[in-house]
């Protein structure tokens, strides 16, 4: 690297500050986001978690011809949800998630099984969309004010006409989740069939008492189930993010410090070797005057 001069290290020096004001910005940001988002995610959770209970005790006291999404069929083809940011600069947030995504794609194609997916959010977007992947559905700006509930009514709606269809077999989700406070991962998950638990009792017959069709009760039951779970999972992975970038801008404002400290010990060392310089320029003038 060529010797700075003390005007450039300065420069230099001021950049990184200005770099270090703009990192700290994004983190206060990114925090009060985060807070929010929270705020969301553990509003949502209570009412999930109890539709999931309803909906696998539902599912443990009838048989699979109850419904078409109960219908467990050997796996050709599969369709992938997989929810992403629609900005970078989370850390590996995106990478990993699209990562996960990446590898159950080579799984199942492994097996011989044809994979589709379908998209939330713009990065995974853009990355499957250039790299010739099916995809049956992709949507960007899907995090930029609020999470869309209309995205996750429209996903489900998609891929419970695929299934039905048989157009697809299988749905697995793929989403980043919170699992404590300060701390994510991604996760996967089977999505579609819905699952139907081993009962460890012997079935009598159902324990519930319809008032109207059971039919046009499932099909209010489920497609409530699948709009409310994509809807949570987008909940998730929206927290998630702010967290990975209030992270990634707290790690960067620190290594911004630290490079500023680093340029300014070369400051002062060019500035003392300078100085130097000037003396011995004037020591040895004095000298020769002599």
């Amino acid at each position: 690297m060529p010797k700075l001069s003390p005007r450039d290290i300065r420069r230099k020096i001021q950049g990184i500050k200005n770099t270090r004001r703009i990192t700290n910005a994004m983190k206060v940001v990114s925090a009060a986001k985060l807070r929010k988002a929270q705020e969301i995610l553990y509003a949502s959770r209570p009412y999930s978690d109890k539709l999931y209970e309803l909906v696998k005790d539902l599912a443990a006291h009838i048989d699979r011809d109850a419904h078409p999404l109960f219908a467990e069929r050997e796996e050709k083809s599969v369709d992938i949800i997989l929810i992403t940011a629609d900005r970078g600069l989370a850390g590996a947030f995106n990478s990993n998630i699209i990562r996960t995504a990446e590898n159950l794609i080579s799984e199942k194609e492994g097996q011989g099984r044809k994979v589709n997916l379908l998209l939330v959010g713009r990065k995974g977007f853009n990355y499957f969309e250039k790299r010739g992947y099916t995809v049956v559905k992709g949507y960007d700006e899907v995090f930029r004010k609020e999470v869309r509930f209309e995205v996750a009514r429209e996903v489900a709606e998609i891929i419970r006409e695929r299934f039905i269809d048989k157009k697809t077999d299988a749905v697995y989700l793929i989403n980043n989740e919170m699992i404590t406070r300060a701390n994510y991962k991604p996760t996967v998950r089977k999505f579609l069939p819905v699952d139907i638990p081993e009962a460890d009792y012997e079935l009598t017959g159902s324990v519930y008492t319809f008032e109207v069709e059971e039919d046009v009760f499932f099909n209010k039951i489920l497609d409530l189930y699948l709009n409310y779970q994509l809807y949570r999972a987008m909940v998730e992975s929206n927290a998630a993010e702010h967290f990975a970038r209030m992270v990634a801008m707290d790690n960067a404002t620190r290594n911004a410090d630290e490079l500023v400290k680093e340029w300014t010990m070369i400051f002062n060392k060019a500035r003392q070797e300078s100085i130097t310089l000037e003396l011995i320029d004037i020591v040895g003038a004095a000298e020769a005057m002599k």
